[in-house]
């Protein structure tokens, strides 16, 4: 497999699985040295500051005089082997931005508030569970939970498609 860009599904998904809460930009050079993919710190900052990925966010770490990191969601590898794809494909920068970011930043935006909200209910949630509501309101919470996860594998399904579409009349205004 190695010297292959096309890093499995599976990977990618366990990754984002174990690494839910972010990924460290060390860790995302590590990843993608280990798969053989070439990709530098420079190239990581230059599609950040191209909106091409989200911006890190600091996150505090456990333990005394750690200090904070910036960790990008977990999603991050995936996208940065769709842009080198599309790279390799000869998409300009711009056309990269249009055809392929146009709704992402806002739909992982959207998972960040949610995760938030959610956090936050949880947390509220606990203080009360002594009531005898506390059971159905743990339910409610597991259900929007599942819900809000639907909604946003749903939007990023139609935006996959919408990018799929864009590609292919594309390649057909090439011909």
């Amino acid at each position: 497999m190695a010297h292959h860009s096309r890093i499995s599904d599976e990977v990618l998904d366990a990754i984002e699985r174990d690494r839910a809460d972010g990924i460290s930009s060390p860790e995302i050079l590590e990843f993608f040295a280990s798969h053989d993919v070439k990709f530098s710190e420079a190239t990581l900052r230059k599609y950040v500051q191209l909106g091409l990925l989200p911006r890190s966010v600091r996150v505090g770490r456990k333990g005394k005089h750690q200090g904070s990191q910036g960790l990008y969601p977990a999603g991050v590898l995936r996208k940065i082997l769709r842009i080198k794809e599309m790279m390799a494909q000869d998409y300009t920068i711009e056309e990269i931005q249009k055809e392929f970011l146009f709704v992402r930043g806002d739909i992982e935006e959207l998972e960040r508030i949610l995760d938030k909200i959610f956090d936050t209910l949880k947390e509220a949630s606990k203080v009360r569970r002594s009531e005898l509501s506390g059971r159905a309101i743990s339910q409610d919470l597991a259900s929007a939970e599942g819900l809000a996860k639907d909604l946003l594998a749903k939007l990023e399904m139609i935006e996959e498609r919408l990018m799929a579409h864009a590609r292919l009349s594309r390649t057909a205004v090439a011909v």
